[in-house]
């Protein structure tokens, strides 16, 4: 059974119209947080909304707020506390400031949490979420890359439904099913392979952040769609899927498929595949995992499979884009490996982002840190959070002394 089997235990009663449901956002002002508020003012029966959480723009965080009706509004940056309170002035929404106000936000109650925090800035408020011991929408990679193990054990201890939010995850979710592990012969993740699967490797060397952001199906923050263009992102994801789904890391794959129409392959002992389709919108895993068990409309573009003519498959090609090739030895070398992958991977991301080193030295950069991290002592087994974050930090540091040495 699905390590989420809490979840799909809890869908056999399918009902035809969505329960009302009292709903945080953490993230509200990114990328999977508009998504959510989008699908919340087209069912607004069907939402209550506790808290709005964002680490800065006070202006739409307070324009979301009032729009959905929002009990709390939390901005992370204390220095706008006093925008946004003169925002909300007049109006019944409680106003706060800074991260332990951001966990707090978390820890009120809510029948679900979505957990959009990008980063590992996202980890102490999803953990308070978890601890409610309700419905999780997660869509924070940081909890499962960089603290799996002690992720898991939290949503099993507080009996917490965990629904992933990525649409790899969403996929693998309802093509697994009730499956018996022992029925899954592998699981394959799609890619789309990026803004820059097809040129070489001079081409590469050369590109600009602004061609970096140009990905070619998906409206993504500035972080994810630089690691959809290194494949850092399917690395990442593989790690994920690792920790939410019953399988060995020699049972995880990915193929490069460029329409981001398949989401998630299974393949099954008795040689069926099974896949899970459709359009390359958020929407539509943000929303299953609202209503899961049931399934509310969404505006979802219609897949129409002949009017696509046809869908194509390759090998990613992990000569031009190692950061795939590095997340798996992250992942085999288990302990804190992962997540020290995942804070150089965000300093050399900021890095290139500020034009201070090109493309390939991202991953160039991951990749030395990760040759020391032994020797740094960064490669450790922990059981709590506090040292996952102090891995973190430390991590980090390293990576900026290899960033000044490259620079």
């Amino acid at each position: 059974m699905s390590r989420l089997s809490s979840a799909q235990a809890k869908s056999e009663m399918p009902q035809q119209s969505i329960a009302r449901r009292s709903l945080s956002i953490l993230g509200a002002t990114g990328s999977i947080g508009k998504s959510t508020l989008d699908l919340v003012s087209r069912s607004p029966d069907a939402f209550e909304i506790i808290a709005l959480t964002a680490q800065n723009n006070a202006v739409e965080l307070a324009e979301s707020a009032k729009r959905v009706g929002a009990r709390l509004a939390v901005i992370g940056n204390e220095q706008q506390y006093g925008e946004l309170k003169s925002l909300l002035s007049g109006t019944a929404i409680r106003v706060a400031a800074g991260p332990t106000s951001i966990a707090a936000a978390a820890a009120e109650p809510a029948d679900c949490v979505v957990a959009a925090i990008v980063g590992a800035a996202g980890l102490e408020p999803t953990f308070e979420a978890v601890r409610q011991g309700r419905r999780l929408a997660l869509a924070n990679k940081e909890c499962l890359v960089s603290a799996g193990a002690v992720f898991m054990t939290e949503v099993a201890q507080a009996g917490t439904e965990l629904l992933p939010v990525d649409s790899e995850h969403s996929a693998a979710f309802q093509v697994i099913g009730d499956a018996s592990p022992e029925s899954i012969d592998k699981l394959i993740l799609t890619a789309s392979g990026g803004p820059f699967r097809t040129w070489d490797e001079a081409r590469i060397a050369v590109a600009t952040p602004e061609e970096a952001l140009r990905h070619p199906n998906w409206s993504m923050g500035a972080k994810v769609t630089i690691d959809s263009a290194t494949l850092m992102n399917k690395g990442l994801e593989l790690i994920e899927a690792y920790h939410l789904f019953p399988v060995d890391t020699d049972q995880l794959g990915v193929v490069v498929h460029p329409q981001s129409i398949v989401h998630c392959l299974v393949s099954f002992s008795d040689g069926s595949v099974v896949a899970q389709l459709a359009s390359p919108d958020m929407r539509t895993p943000i929303a299953l995992s609202l209503s899961w068990p049931q399934r509310m409309v969404t505006p979802t573009k219609k897949l129409d499979l002949v009017a696509l003519g046809s869908l194509t498959f390759e090998a990613p090609n992990e000569e031009h884009f190692p950061a795939l090739r590095l997340a798996r030895e992250a992942l085999h070398r288990g302990a804190t490996a992962p997540a020290v992958l995942n804070a150089t991977n965000e300093v050399a991301v900021e890095a290139f982002l500020a034009r201070r080193i090109p493309f390939p030295a991202i991953a160039q950069i991951v990749e030395q840190c990760l040759d020391v991290a032994e020797s740094w002592g960064l490669v450790r087994h922990e059981s709590r959070l506090r040292g996952i974050l102090d891995v973190d930090a430390e991590a980090r540091r390293l990576a900026h002394s290899m960033l000044d040495r490259y620079v």
